[in-house]
């Protein structure tokens, strides 16, 4: 199971043949329980959607909910290292929406996105189609501000690393500034960050 590298051991092991040693980040048992959502059903991603672990089964009994996959793959971290952000390139990731899944989306009148991967997926078949459809296809939608948001309402996401394009789309969700003062705050505040960190619901 891959891990975030932010994600270090306690414990400390001799590299073999040298004087060196190093932090274990070897997942155990536990990651696959923890680092892990409790609706995770098909192989592909690199990560788990941090968002999505906020999530019980008894939590999700009493929300209406539909499910859509995102593939995560490395394009998600990898941090924007060029000036001009619009000259990032996003690396293709798979997703598929289900037939059920987008006929409910359709219906809805407010649709709370858990987490940016579900962003992306809306809004790249929005834009593609003109629509929520059902299928099966890849995206490398960067999502930065500005940026119209023509899908979801609302959104639930964690604190994410700076220069990361997730705390771009973020910022092209509620507004740079905006942005900036939440993250002040949960500074501030001492709020966990990243994977197994706190999130914020944005309206």
């Amino acid at each position: 199971m891959p891990l975030p590298p932010y994600i270090k051991r306690s414990a400390i092991f001799p590299v073999r043949g040298t004087t060196a040693r190093q932090v274990d980040r070897r997942y155990g048992e536990e990651d696959e329980a923890r680092y892990q959502t409790v609706f995770a059903k098909h192989e592909g991603s690199l990560a788990a959607p941090t968002a999505g672990l906020h999530f019980t089964p008894e939590i999700l009994e009493t929300l209406p909910h539909v499910f859509i996959t995102l593939h995560v793959g490395t394009a998600t971290f990898r941090p924007v290292k060029v000036e001009d952000i619009t000259q990032h390139q996003m690396h293709p990731e798979r997703f598929s929406i289900s037939a059920d899944a987008a006929k409910a989306i359709a219906k809805a009148t407010r649709i709370a996105a858990v987490g940016t991967t579900t962003v992306r997926v809306l809004e790249s078949v929005q834009r593609s189609f003109g629509k929520i459809q059902a299928g099966e296809s890849e995206t490398d939608i960067f999502i930065y501000p500005p940026f119209q948001f023509r899908v979801v309402d609302v959104l639930l996401t964690n604190f994410h690393l700076p220069r990361s394009t997730l705390l771009m789309l973020v910022s092209a969700f509620a507004g740079r500034e905006f942005i900036l003062r939440a993250y002040e705050e949960a500074v501030r505040e001492r709020y966990r960050f990243f994977s197994y960190g706190d999130c914020m619901l944005i309206l």
